[in-house]
């Protein structure tokens, strides 16, 4: 029996879907949406705000602020409730309507700003907004997620420990790239350990974190319109680019084998699909963290309409069959950990930028 009495206290963290009889690929996905915020920002969110209690830049009266796309907010939004703090979310209009709803439920105050989606708009515009506000009240703590060292540690201290102890010979993993602080915080507990796993990041196709053209992006989650401060591409061995269609495509196909999960969950799935179908090593252990759950974007990457008008009827075909030379493998005993034994990376140390052709 588990007994709580704050909703953060609740995290699920050794829940894996084996997706190979999806996608005729070995993977594993590491489900971060399962507690009370419905995505692995959570984390974030409570070892953020802790640091801040911690440091006193935290107080009774603090007002916190923070830009987020949504998942963020909502897990602030929760933990502020929880604590008693008022907190506004300043976001923009790819929020899906479900997410708002959300955190104005918890009590979280929503605040829309416009932008254009390349050049930094968006995100810039948020930003421009929360410094107004902080400049207007001294009583507004911003948390700043894309540049607060508590947000990669975060993922340092849970996420990669708890992969760790369930895959020890782990080859390969696969991380979405936003903030990077899931990115950066994982890469480091790994080389810190001089654990010889490969670290691949997964960005989206418009996204300029790591360099080239920026773009439309429609799915909230995953992508930055500019560098992430906490980035540091010497953790990183490659990076795979996602086209948002494909994305779509990959949630859809999960969700027709009963697994509804959100838009970053399915951007890192394609990209690690395409990673494996082009690298055939042997016995390989490949985990990719689902960051979120499908809910929330109910009335769009699982709207037809919707995803008809931008991408056009292609991500809705779900029905092709797994590669025919998927490599097979037992499922390991349920009392053993996951993993293959190995002595070395099967890869070479190379960083790499793929774009998936998916």
């Amino acid at each position: 029996m588990s007994v709580i009495t704050v909703p953060q206290a609740f995290d699920e963290e050794a829940l894996y879907v084996d997706v190979e009889r999806i996608f005729g690929e070995a993977l594993f996905l590491k489900c971060e949406g399962f507690n009370f915020a419905g995505s692995i920002k959570l984390k974030a969110a409570a070892e953020m705000v802790a640091a801040a209690e911690r440091d006193g830049t935290l107080t009774a009266d603090s007002v916190l602020v923070e830009s987020s796309s949504g998942n963020l907010g909502v897990a602030l939004s929760m933990i502020a409730a929880s604590k008693g703090y008022r907190f506004v979310c300043v976001t923009d209009s790819r929020c899906n309507l479900t997410t708002r709803l959300m955190m104005e439920a918890l009590g979280g105050e929503v605040q829309l700003v416009a932008g254009q989606e390349t050049g930094g708009g968006f995100l810039a515009a948020r930003l421009d907004h929360v410094r107004r506000l902080c400049a207007s009240d001294d009583r507004y703590v911003w948390l700043s997620q894309y540049t607060n060292p508590a947000n990669w540690r975060a993922h340092y201290r849970t996420t990669a420990p708890e992969i760790a102890r369930s895959f020890p010979r782990l080859d390969v993993l696969f991380v979405g790239a936003g903030t990077t602080g899931t990115l950066m915080g994982c890469a480091r507990y790994f080389r810190d350990r001089h654990r010889p796993v490969r670290i691949v990041a997964v960005d989206t196709v418009g996204s300029v974190a790591f360099g080239g053209d920026p773009g439309r992006r429609m799915i909230p989650g995953l992508g930055m319109s500019m560098r992430p401060p906490l980035l540091d591409e010497s953790y990183v061995d490659e990076v795979v680019r996602v086209e948002e269609a494909d994305t779509v495509r990959a949630c859809r196909r999960l969700a027709r084998s009963g697994f509804l999960f959100g838009g970053s969950t399915g951007t890192v799935v394609s990209g690690a699909i395409d990673w494996l179908a082009r690298h055939r090593a042997p016995d390989l252990t490949a985990v990719a963290i689902a960051p979120d759950l499908g809910e929330r974007y109910l009335d769009t990457v699982y709207q037809d309409n919707w995803v008809q008008d931008l991408y056009g009827e292609g991500p809705l075909d779900t029905t092709r069959p797994p590669p025919p030379t998927a490599r097979r493998r037992a499922h390991p005993d349920d009392h053993e950990p996951i993993g293959r034994a190995r002595t070395s990376s099967p890869y070479g140390t190379p960083r790499q930028t793929t774009n998936s052709p998916r």
